[in-house]
């Protein structure tokens, strides 16, 4: 009876499970954040090396840490509008706005995902009630990843650069159990590529072992009862995912 009534708990976690975008201010407290920790501290490694380091920001660091992400935001929305010359000006220059993160987060999507990636983008938009051709409410609503969606927590993920690729892949195991364990405590979690574009703020506030690269953060709270994070784009069906069998 207990594996049967594990089984339906993992499945209904799994499917309930939300990238929640709108956070209420209500702390978490460090007990019950130590506790998600230590359930995801548990998630498998390549020979258990747990090539991966954690820096967690709340309160005032949290704030100081935002505040300098939105200004590069908003200055690499400036470059943007300033065109050829203006991009050279910031190389030149080395500007803030340029991203300095370890990993490239700008990137073409490869055609088969691309279907994917748009119906989620139009359904998130369609949710929040914002037309395709009002930039300014898309472009607000982009911005809102480096508030990290109003949570009172981020956590910055770091992997080690020697494993490449598997690095990546337990960190992304890692992420999973602690996005189920805060699931599970009535958290909401989401996670974001998007806080890897400029990796600076992050290792000016933390002592970053040199090794490690920042790959994505995750915004962590109590969600609010705002209609994004009812929004569920859906998954293929289980036989899309298969490869199928070579014949003859």
């Amino acid at each position: 009876m207990a594996v049967a009534d594990d089984a339906q708990t993992l499945a209904r976690l799994l499917r309930s499970r939300r990238s929640i975008r709108d956070f209420s201010d209500k702390e978490v407290p460090a007990e019950l954040l130590a506790a998600i920790l230590d359930d995801a501290r548990w998630a498998p490694s390549w020979s258990n090396t747990q090539p991966y380091k954690i820096a967690v920001a709340s309160g005032g660091l949290k704030d100081r840490i935002r505040e300098q992400l939105l200004a590069r935001f908003d200055a690499a929305t400036k470059l943007q509008a300033g065109g050829a010359l203006g991009k050279l000006a910031a190389f030149l220059t080395r500007s803030k706005a340029l991203p300095d993160g370890d990993f490239d987060t700008r990137f073409e999507y490869p055609k088969e995902l691309t279907p994917r990636r748009r119906a989620t983008g139009f359904g998130l938009y369609a949710t929040l009630g914002i037309a395709r051709e009002d930039a300014a409410a898309r472009h607000r609503q982009m911005r809102r990843n480096w508030e990290f969606f109003g949570a009172p927590v981020v956590l910055f993920v770091f992997v080690r650069q020697e494993l490449g690729a598997y690095s990546v892949l337990d960190a992304g195991i890692f992420l999973q159990s602690l996005m189920l364990s805060a699931q599970a405590r009535g958290l909401g979690t989401c996670a974001e590529g998007a806080l890897g574009t400029w990796a600076g703020p992050v290792r000016e506030a933390f002592a970053v072992p040199p090794a490690y690269k920042l790959l994505c953060g995750l915004a962590l709270g109590w969600p609010s009862d705002h209609v994004v994070n009812a929004f569920n784009p859906g998954r293929a069906d289980v036989a899309e995912m298969l490869i199928p069998e070579k014949r003859g």
